[in-house]
């Protein structure tokens, strides 16, 4: 048989992994951010005039318990900056800027102070080193670290920060709240995978956690990823004129090295209590909240409860910009009402994962019975609206603020969820995205729209003219409207893609969630310089953590089926390491597969061990070679297989949102 060649090209085709984890861009471009306008002036003025009044107590807590405020940088191996404090030293005005809306602009001034904070005498936090927080509960004979971050750059300089203040021990376990890679990610840069087999660490995670911490980043990754973007505003400079983080956190950049250990403890029950190095921790396991895995958990030595990311110092995403399944807003109230119940009254301070603790045990029992509510009105108002025959957009409309006292508490406030956003969210759960007006069952592509429209306006300059008049008169989400189906009737239309990143960056002004100024700012941007081209950042330990099933999932997305159609064909492919053993059919351009089963007469049997299919995919080795080395195994027709391979799709992750 002649000797199996496959192209490398063709074998990246099948094995791209893109990870909604940040990307690596060359330095900023200088952005052309322009002047706030009298409107957005005058809406900034009038936000700071309603502005609940600043509760003593509560500001002071931002700073309580400050060991020493971090104001360096952080760097990769490269010597790039994942992480530089100084960037947001325009924070520290006393007055807001023209171009931020107030409210933001002092909840952005509290989370941008970072560094090592004590929370009780066994219990520190550090805040500021990367999006999270890392908790750090000290055991009678080493460390528990809870949340290392993002990467394993910033994990590290945060607990060698701790070290500075603290004896330097052990780890001796890690716990992940919840599956979001912002808690996990920068595992490896805290402890040595080697002593987590040995068993000399244990890392502690909710039932379900390393399906979902994959899963999520996978099968829609590279769509997430640069919607990602956008909502973290890694595009454009930290500036009062840019981005002031992200609303629950700095945001890095995703410049680091991101990794992921297994989980060797699972906490599956709905409590379960454990001591871990001395230390009793009582898990409240909260499927289907802020994320498909997560949990909270109590120390009652300490009298601390914390919240993960189920109830932080802001309103939270029902349904994350980003992309990720709907969340279930009815279940999130109720957790949060059963940790009332069962940690109220025993509770003296609660921390989360972001952002800064709540002190005092009233203010606590406060803090979470607003939360339950929150949650719970955006499930029954939205539904209320819809069984009143309201559609999804009337749903965002009518859901501008939220009842009673809660609109006037700043940890209610939508500085990183919005209610607008979050009653369409719970709209899409129950209903989906049809309104049920049979007019709108097959509307037309955006381009093919927008021209339609343009034309029925009056043509390009006439639309033009309309957008310039709204952008006048400060009617912005207007203007926003119509410069959409203008750019996308007019193509590379400079003059129009100008009218519309005026338009959206007004409004990113006037937001007062930081990640939708963030996605505003980010669609201005690329309107005046383009779509940036980067590198994707990926993590090989999502590599190597996929399952076969995940990894034959992943090839039934990329399968491109308009080339698959007419070319049949099934393979057997087998992992004698796991015994493992898959049928995979190609048919009418679909890919699917049975485990456990045989191809009566396949095409192409392939062998090879887990860990080679996962040296190939971190292209550590080609196909070809390991063929040539006998690692991997093909029968039959080779051919098909290198067809097959043929037809897997790369997806760049920098495709157009805010333009055709």
């Amino acid at each position: 048989m002649a000797p199996f060649r496959i192209s490398a090209a063709t074998w990246l085709a099948a094995t791209c992994l893109a990870f909604a984890t940040g990307s690596l861009f060359p330095a900023l471009a200088q952005q052309s951010s322009k002047p706030a306008s009298a409107a957005t002036i005058a809406s900034n003025a009038a936000e700071g005039r309603t502005l609940p009044s600043e509760d003593p107590a509560d500001v002071g807590a931002v700073r309580r318990g400050l060991i020493e405020q971090f104001t360096g940088r952080i760097l990769n191996l490269r010597g790039e900056t994942i992480i530089d404090e100084r960037d947001y030293d325009f924070l520290k005005a006393n007055n807001p800027a023209a171009t931020v809306n107030p409210s933001l602009w002092q909840h952005a001034a509290s989370y941008a102070v970072a560094g090592l904070f004590k929370v009780r005498n066994r219990v520190y936090q550090l805040r500021g080193f990367d999006l999270a927080n890392m908790t750090v509960i000290e055991g009678d004979q080493g460390l528990i670290l809870v949340d290392p971050l993002t990467t394993r750059e910033t994990a590290r300089a945060a607990l060698d920060f701790y070290f500075k203040h603290r004896p330097k021990r052990p780890v001796v376990a890690v716990i992940y709240t919840h599956s979001h890679i912002d808690h996990f990610g920068g595992v490896r840069g805290v402890v040595d995978e080697a002593d987590v087999k040995a068993g000399k660490v244990a890392i502690i995670a909710p039932q379900g956690f390393l399906h979902e911490a994959i899963s999520e980043n996978v099968m829609a990754g590279t769509a997430m990823l640069r919607r990602a973007q956008y909502q973290g505003g890694s595009m454009i400079e930290r500036s009062a004129s840019g981005q002031l983080g992200a609303g629950i956190g700095l945001s890095g950049g995703g410049l680091g090295e991101t990794g992921l250990i297994a989980p060797t403890v699972e906490i599956a029950g709905p409590y379960e209590t454990r001591r871990i190095d001395g230390v009793e921790f009582e898990f409240q396991t909260t499927p289907g909240t802020e994320a498909p895995a997560e949990m909270n958990f109590y120390l009652p030595g300490e009298r601390v409860l914390d919240m993960a990311e189920n109830a932080v110092r802001t309103m939270h995403n029902v349904l994350t910009p980003r992309g990720a399944q709907v969340r279930d807003a009815k279940a999130w109230s109720q957790y949060l009402d059963a940790a009332l119940v069962r940690y109220g009254d025993r509770s003296d301070v609660l921390i989360a994962q972001h952002l800064w603790p709540v002190w005092g045990a009233e203010r606590l029992r406060t803090h979470l019975a607003d939360a339950r509510d929150m949650y719970a009105f955006f499930n029954n108002r939205a539904l209320f609206l819809m069984n009143k025959g309201q559609t999804l957009d009337e749903i965002g409309n009518a859901m501008r603020t939220l009842p009673g006292t809660l609109q006037h508490k700043f940890a209610n406030r939508g500085y990183y969820g919005t209610t607008s956003f979050n009653g369409r969210a719970v709209y899409q759960r129950y209903l989906g995205f049809y309104d049920g007006n049979p007019a709108n069952l097959d509307p037309l592509a955006p381009v093919d729209q927008a021209k339609r429209y343009v034309a029925a306006l009056g043509g390009r300059d006439r639309v033009l003219a309309l957008v310039k008049e709204a952008n006048g008169k400060g009617d912005y989400r207007w203007a926003a409207e119509l410069g959409k189906q203008l750019v996308f009737a007019a193509g590379e239309d400079a003059e129009a893609r100008a009218a519309l990143a005026d338009t959206l960056e007004q409004l990113g002004y006037q937001a007062e969630s930081a990640i939708w100024r963030n996605m505003y700012l980010s669609g201005a941007y690329e309107l005046r310089n383009g779509v940036r081209q980067g590198l994707v950042a990926r993590g090989g330990d999502m590599v190597r953590a996929l399952t076969p099933q995940m990894y034959f999932d992943l090839l039934a997305v990329r399968l491109d089926a308009d080339k698959a159609q007419g070319h049949d064909m099934t393979l057997d492919w087998t992992f004698p390491d796991t015994g493992q053993r898959f049928a995979i059919t190609v048919r009418n351009g679909v890919l699917t597969w049975r485990e456990g089963a045989r191809g009566a007469s396949a095409d192409v049997s392939v062998t090879m061990d887990k860990p080679t299919l996962d040296r190939i995919n971190l292209r550590e080795i080609s196909l070809t070679d390991a063929v040539a080395a006998g690692a991997v195994k093909i029968g039959g027709n080779a051919g098909r297989f290198a067809e097959l391979m043929s037809w897997m799709a790369v997806f760049n992750p920098q495709f157009n949102l805010v333009a055709p």
